[in-house]
């Protein structure tokens, strides 16, 4: 088998180019990939249609730098004559008529899309265990979680299937992952990017985010799908940017914050230390790195103030699928509308899936607004506030994006964690205030990969991919494929 798949985009981009290699062999490729999948990666395949769309491609521009490379999409994004599902029960044998924004851009960038990754259904959970096709494990240890709920765009790209894959991010859903699968994964400014065609979980919350295996890569992705969208009110009329230039020029700001708290929290010493050498290596090059004392008590808020939002929006944008329009028939012939969606949705969701529902609704609830949903937003103002408050002295935050390696899948519990740790769901700030965040990996630990996140200030998005390339460059952790060997 070719090894073109587990390549970054430029260097395919290249070999396109110079007629090393054609989009119908890396489409073969990619194909044959998936057919060796082994954590469970996949829902719907199109390769029949990516077949038709590489014969297409006979030449290919230097400035062209995605057509012809095929690439992956979460199973929450619509593609026209493809089912997809959300990794639902109840959304099984939907099939969309139209192309989600991203997909068309992408499509008209030249890329193909081969095929839809498995995911925690509805992107609720963050565990990958939650789909309707089961576990999707981390090829690096496949009695391990890989992380969601992008699982299966992660796991994926982590065993070279595709050198890039969509994914969705709501609260750390491509970031986590990504780090625990030792590759680079972007969520962007809020509104940078259309969500039109993206199934909403949270939309105040929701971000298209995107794996691949080097930095410079993410950047070509993010000028091909930033820009304003009509048929999405909430995106930018912001100008477009070619993000990939702050990459290669190296543009990088010079003030670096770390919040003191989660230092000190840090109790493994292999990421420990991984994080202070990366910091001292900062300062090496001339940046200005320092400690942040950010208030503990919205640390501590993190976790229930994206519980109860998350929750509430989710129930509310999902209360469409009741059986009569998508999915599977209610078949214990229910005689009025209200028994036949209660059986749809019974059998249609998971446990995971109709507690966040309850949760939700409870919190919206007229009695029960004022103490659960009206102060978890006013918890967000304070949490976002404070935010804004560090990038007037900073502009960059960086932290681990993992602070241990993953569980293993018989160790998880469905129990709701009463002490919920804060170190767990450090990333949220990125989604709580829509900044642009970016995951590359850091070190290794027990052969697993841990990755670092930089989060910047709104529409600096080029910015934050440039310290991504600075860190890159340091720890020299690119282009990571599970079962070889990496540095």
């Amino acid at each position: 088998m070719t090894k073109w798949m587990t390549k970054d985009i430029l260097s395919i981009h290249k070999a396109l180019v110079e007629k090393e290699v054609t989009p119908s062999e890396l489409v073969e490729e990619c194909i044959e990939r998936i057919g060796k999948d082994q954590c469970n990666s996949f829902e719907a395949t199109r390769f029949d249609e990516a077949r038709k769309e590489a014969k297409k491609i006979t030449e290919i521009g230097e400035d062209e730098v995605l057509k012809g490379i095929p690439y992956l999409a979460k199973d929450n994004y619509s593609t026209k004559g493809t089912e997809t599902s959300a990794s639902s029960k109840i959304l099984t044998g939907y099939v969309p008529t139209f192309d989600a924004t991203v997909v068309k851009k992408l499509k008209r960038a030249g890329m193909i899309q081969v095929a839809h990754t498995t995911m925690d259904e509805l992107a609720m959970g963050g565990t990958g265990t939650t789909g309707r096709k089961g576990d999707t494990t981390n090829p690096y240890d496949k009695e391990r979680i890989v992380g969601g709920s992008s699982c299966g765009s992660a796991a994926a790209l982590a065993q070279g299937i595709a050198p890039m894959a969509l994914g969705s991010d709501t609260g750390d859903s491509v970031r986590k992952p990504a780090s625990l699968a030792g590759l680079v994964g972007y969520k962007a400014t809020w509104g940078r990017i259309s969500r039109f065609g993206l199934f909403p979980f949270a939309p105040s919350l929701d971000a298209v985010g995107f794996f691949t295996r080097d930095v410079l890569s993410a950047a070509y992705v993010l000028t091909a799908l930033s820009g304003h969208d009509k048929n999405d009110m909430s995106s930018s009329y912001r100008k477009k940017e070619k993000y990939e230039k702050y990459v290669l020029e190296g543009k990088r700001l010079k003030r670096v914050g770390y919040f003191k708290a989660v230092m000190d929290s840090i109790k493994d010493p292999i990421i420990k230390d991984a994080y202070s050498k990366l910091l001292e290596e900062l300062r090496k090059k001339g940046y200005e790195v320092l400690p942040y004392d950010y208030p503990i008590e919205l640390l501590d808020a993190l976790y229930p103030t994206y519980m109860i939002i998350s929750c509430a929006e989710a129930g509310s944008n999902d209360a469409n699928l009741d059986g009569v329009r998508f999915g599977p028939a209610a078949t214990n012939n229910p005689k009025t509308y209200k028994e036949y969606m209660i059986d749809c949705r019974s059998k249609g969701f998971s446990d995971l899936i109709k507690r966040r529902f309850v949760i939700g609704s409870f919190s919206l609830l007229a009695e029960n607004q004022p103490e659960m949903f009206n102060r978890a937003q006013k918890a967000r103002r304070l949490i976002v506030d404070a935010m804004n408050r560090f990038f007037d002295s900073f502009d960059y935050l960086i932290v681990p994006s993992a602070y241990s390696i993953p569980k293993k899948i018989k160790d998880l519990s469905t129990a709701w964690s009463t002490h919920p740790d804060y170190l767990d769901n450090i990333l949220t700030l990125g989604n709580f205030g829509g900044y642009p965040s970016v995951t590359v990996p850091l070190t290794f630990d027990q052969g697993m990969p841990i990755g670092v996140n930089v989060t910047g200030r709104i529409f600096e998005d080029g910015y934050v991919l440039s310290m991504g390339k600075e860190i890159e460059d340091i720890t020299g952790l690119k282009n990571l494929v599970a079962g070889k060997e990496n540095k």
